[in-house]
């Protein structure tokens, strides 16, 4: 069996949320990865909770991104059009 990344996902996933929402995709994608070898028996399952608890971690983290760059984007527009309305 191979070793489980856990801590790894666990970091990755934290730093998600604390540092970097561009972090999330790998502990997204590696905990989902990891959590299917586990169930085929391929990887140690002693990590499973640290696993899946940075998945979840990079989930949030993705989704804290998304939200971010799209409320980002509003402020820009309606101030674009904010100042498109006051010049004239």
């Amino acid at each position: 069996m191979k070793p489980h990344r856990g801590t790894l996902i666990l970091v990755l996933g934290i730093l998600s949320l604390v540092i970097c929402g561009f972090l999330g995709i790998p502990a997204w994608i590696m905990g989902k990865n990891d959590l299917l070898e586990m169930d085929a028996g391929q990887m140690d399952p002693a990590g499973r909770s640290l696993t899946n608890a940075g998945r979840i971690c990079g989930i949030i983290g993705c989704v804290l991104l998304v939200l971010g760059v799209v409320i980002a984007g509003l402020i820009f527009v309606l101030g674009m059009m904010g100042a498109i309305a006051g010049a004239r």
